[in-house]
This record gives structure tokens, sequence and C-alpha cells, in this order.
């Protein structure tokens, strides 16, 4: 048996008794699971397969213990009611705010951080990674990483516009549907109708091949797409709201629809309108890579994180998981905006009771 491991069990065993010993429960229960869990992988896949789990139990402790940390420098810049709000986030919540906040960083200071530009020819095709390129360079010759880098301007930027218009287009038509009702009620609730009744995919491609690619039609179409989502939500939420008392109060007074949206209905219903924002963006996010996957998405030379997947899927033919990084890029900013929007509707008490 080799020190290796001996010294993991070793390890394990006196963590594990440690959190008995301080009484610290939870803690006890994951070090002896693991204990468990590596014994019986230990003895199928051997000393590989304990590296292996010790690799993924280092990754997990690490992103644990930045979390930790983010979630601690937030409280500490917060004001007060915004930092008494943070306390109460799970370690997954800080986890997809401190990825958030990675990739703003890389999409505001993209020219800075990427050691190339963005459509740079400075090798040959394929070339593998060296001291000049981190991951290696493209079908053309492209540094990989810092396309990546330049891909979460033009991926996420485009995909937080998009989920704007179709945010502002779905709830303001919500809101208008629930204060005014009757016949226009009726006509947007049938016209998100027809146009949920049509697979996306399919709707977008049909747009884009007729329109064109370029950004702005982009933009158009996949808003359009999504902004009867919104627009369900907002209406259910808005129809509740409108019959309290205190909106008839206010119509009795003589106020208007749009004072009404603003000051009454709005701030009653901005929690489940924030979480919506957050689904709308992944599923924005996830249709616009998959569109520019099959190319008719962002285009070249403009680095895009789907496309990026489809230039260079030649590589994993040859056991390169190069490929796989602008891919693993789009999951881990779908999970981390999951992991905060989870969060916010916990701490809606309204969704909660539901």
């Amino acid at each position: 048996m080799s020190i290796f491991v001996i010294g993991y069990y070793a390890a394990l065993i006196a963590a594990s008794c440690l959190a008995a010993y301080y009484k610290k429960h939870g803690a006890f229960m994951l070090l002896f699971s693991l204990t468990l869990v590596s014994f019986i992988i230990g003895i199928i896949g051997g000393v590989p397969a304990l590296r292996a789990v010790t690799t993924f139990a280092g990754a997990l402790a690490l992103a644990a213990g930045t979390s930790y940390a983010f979630k601690e420098f937030l409280i500490l810049i917060s004001k007060p009611a915004l930092a008494k709000e943070l306390r109460t986030a799970p370690l997954t919540a800080s986890f997809g705010m401190f990825v958030i906040f990675t990739y703003a960083i890389a999409a505001i200071f993209a020219p800075w951080i990427a050691p190339h530009g963005e459509s740079e020819v400075i090798s040959s095709a394929f070339a593998p990674a060296d001291e000049n390129m981190l991951l290696g360079a493209d079908q053309l010759g492209r540094d990989i990483f810092s396309r990546i880098i330049y891909g979460a301007r033009n991926s996420v930027g485009l995909a937080l516009v998009a989920t704007l218009l179709a945010f502002f287009m779905g709830a303001f038509a919500g809101l208008m549907a629930a204060v005014k009702g009757g016949w226009f009620d009726q006509l947007m609730g049938r016209l998100a109708d027809v146009i949920m009744s049509i697979p996306s995919l399919i709707f977008a491609l049909l747009m884009l091949s007729i329109f064109g690619t370029n950004l702005g039609v982009i933009v158009i179409v996949v808003a359009v797409i999504y902004s009867p989502r919104v627009f369900r939500l907002t209406r259910a939420v808005a129809g509740n709201i409108v019959v309290m008392d205190y909106i008839e109060a206010a119509k009795l007074r003589g106020e208007g629809d749009w004072y009404l949206i603003r000051r009454e209905i709005l701030p009653n219903s901005t929690a489940p309108l924030v979480a919506e924002f957050g689904l709308e963006f992944c599923f924005v996010f996830l249709l616009i890579a998959g569109l520019s996957f099959l190319g008719l998405g962002i285009q070249p030379p403009t680095a895009d994180w789907g496309s990026m997947v489809r230039e260079n899927a030649t590589l994993i033919s040859f056991g390169d998981i190069t490929p796989l990084i602008p891919a693993a890029a789009i999951a881990l900013l779908t999970v981390a905006v999951n992991f905060v929007v989870d969060w916010m509707l916990f701490r809606s008490s309204g969704l909660k009771e539901q």
C-alpha cells in the first residue's frame, strides 16, 4: 500500500474524529461519508481513483473557501441592510455571486486581461500550448485563451442585452394587461400563447434565416421568443395585486394606470420578477450559445463560446479537451446564476409559502 493511500485515509479519519469530538455533526457526516465512499472507490479503482477523488474534494474545498471569503468581503463593504441579507446566503449563492463577479471582470477588462487580440493570428493551426498560448491555438492559429476572455464580453453581453429587452417587453405588457384588463388582456394573452406554442430554437432559426444574423436581429428575435414567459409571470403576479383594496382606493382617488404600476404594483412584485430575470438570462444565454454553435449566432471573427466549441470540435477526436473549456464556461455561468436565483426565491416569503 502506497504512502499516499495511508496518508489519505489517516487524514480523513483524523478529521472525522476531530469533527465528532467538537460536535460538528455536519462536518463529521461529510468527512466520514467521504471516507466510506473513498474506501469503496479505492477497492474498485485503486490509487488513481483515490487521487481523482482527492483532486475533486480539494477543488470543492477551494470553491467553498473562496465563496465564504467572497461573502465576508461583500458583507464588509455593503450597507447594514444588505449585509444582513448577505449573512443568510448559503455557500452555493456565494459561489454563484463570485462566478458572476469573475465573469463581469473578464468581460469589462477583456482587452487588458487577454494576452493577445481577439482575432490576432499568432501561430499555426491547432498549435499546442506553450509559454505564449496558455490553451494553444484554434483552427486559424488564434490564441484560444484570449478568445475565451473576449467571449465573456460578447456572449454574456449579448445575452444580457437580449434579456433586458425581453424582460422590458414582457413585464410592461403584463403590467398593462393586469391594469387594463378586458380586450387588451385577452389580446396579449393569446399573442403570448401563440409565440410560446412554437419551439424556440425552430422559431429563432427561421427568423434568423429570413432577416439575417446581425447582432440587432439576434437580440430582437431572442427577446420576442422569451418575452411571453415574462408576460405570463408578470400578469399572474400583478393580477393578484390589482384586486387589493389599496389599488381600489388609488383608483377612487383618480390615479392613472402609470401611477398604479409605478407606485403600487411594482414595489409589491419585485422579488418574483428579479428571480425571473435571472432564470430568463439563463434561457437566453443558452439559446444564443446554441445558435452560435449552429452558425447563426455571433458571426466570425468575433469570439463567442458557442462558435468556439464548433470551430475546435476536431480536437476532441485527438483526445484534446480544449473545445470543452468554452462549453464549461457556459455551463458554469448558468449554474452560478441558478444558485443565486434559488437563494432569492428562498428569501421571498410569498414563494416559500407556495
